[in-house]
């Protein structure tokens, strides 16, 4: 069962950071933020920074998904293994 949650854990973060990231990029809070404490001049490279972090995050969250849906669909199995108990 620590399989189970530690996958929806990392799907959880991998989600996450996919919507911070997402708001981020798409909407003007990160350049507002910057140029509110005298740190706009990085916000031409933000898109540098933004765009693979987005991909990294989107790449967690796909792979946690897959592999806590595995682990799920393996953890409901029958615990004998196929064994019906007939002799």
């Amino acid at each position: 069962m620590k399989g189970n949650e530690r996958y929806r854990k990392g799907y959880l973060a991998g989600l996450a950071g996919v919507i911070l990231v997402a708001v981020c990029c798409f909407t003007p809070v990160l350049v507002l933020l910057a140029g509110a404490v005298g740190l706009s001049a990085f916000t031409p490279y933000l898109d540098f920074v933004l765009f693979p972090a987005l991909g990294v995050f989107l790449l967690i969250a796909i792979l946690s998904y897959r592999k806590w849906k595995i682990s799920c669909e393996c953890s409901t199995e029958t615990p004998n293994h196929g064994n019906t108990g007939e002799k």
